[in-house]
């Protein structure tokens, strides 16, 4: 009977939780990490946001690289992303565009990550960009990774900020009229699953676009690999998936040589 009630209690705080508190991961590498993260504030006109950086450990000044959350937030995982990336010699910042708020669930991140404008997104970059440039420790270089709708958002900002150097565009929808790329002046790197057709299948037409304009585009698919590899193939995550973990894999050597190269 005991036991019972146990299973109750437990099964009740549970469902009491917010659902980015207990699925989410990622705080493990956080808490465990040699390298120095904080959360800054960052001014944009009447607007504060709030924004994690982290920074390398390294002895001389870094590139900077805008990362772009998921439809699902600010969350530890895209965080834990920010340290794998400082891990990797650069300062990683991520603005939250959901300004601080918590949702019960992914459905209502979602919903209130689709919310968000063109215009607002280009408002937030912009001021991190800003911001990271001034860093004392940046050495002038600035790049923009973006995952799953931040990753449309990547290709969409390479568009409008002639400072980036780079642009690495993890499943993000492609731009799909000349008016979107005409302006991009960094190469773009795009990192796409297998099985993911409903973003692939605007692959070609980007890149016909890209070819057109003289831009430089180098998709690549990884075999086996759904929509979100980078989270759903990482070794923390309870619901790892043998297929994503290697595309992750493939994907970070990859990233990792393109990065030197900034």
């Amino acid at each position: 009977m005991k036991r019972l009630i146990f299973i109750v209690v437990f099964v009740l705080v549970l469902q009491s939780l917010p659902a980015e508190e207990y699925k989410d991961f990622g705080k493990d590498r956080l808490n465990s990490s040699p390298r120095h993260g904080e959360w800054v504030d960052i001014k944009s006109g009447d607007r504060t946001i709030k924004a994690f950086v982290v920074y390398p450990e390294r002895k001389d000044k870094a590139p900077a690289v805008l990362v772009i959350q998921e439809i699902f937030g600010l969350t530890d995982w895209l965080r834990s992303m920010c340290d794998e990336l400082a891990e990797n010699g650069v300062i990683a910042i991520a603005p939250d565009f959901l300004n601080g708020q918590k949702f019960e669930d992914a459905d209502g991140a979602s919903k209130a990550t689709s919310a968000v404008t063109q215009d607002q997104v280009k408002a937030v970059l912009d001021a991190t960009a800003d911001y990271a440039l001034k860093i004392p420790a940046c050495n002038g270089t600035l790049a923009v990774c973006g995952f799953c709708r931040g990753g449309g958002w990547a290709f969409m900002y390479a568009n409008v900020n002639s400072k980036l150097k780079a642009t690495y565009s993890f499943y993000g929808a492609p731009p799909e009229s000349p008016e979107q790329v005409v302006n991009i002046r960094c190469p773009v790197y795009g990192f796409y699953g297998e099985n993911d057709e409903r973003v692939n299948a605007g692959i070609p037409k980007a890149e016909e676009l890209m070819k057109a304009a003289g831009k430089k585009y180098e998709p690549v698919i990884y075999k086996g690999a759904g929509h979100g590899f980078m989270r759903s193939g990482e070794q923390a995550n309870p619901n790892m998936r043998e297929g994503d973990k290697k595309a992750r894999d493939d994907a970070w050597a990859r990233w990792k040589k393109l990065l030197k190269q900034l």
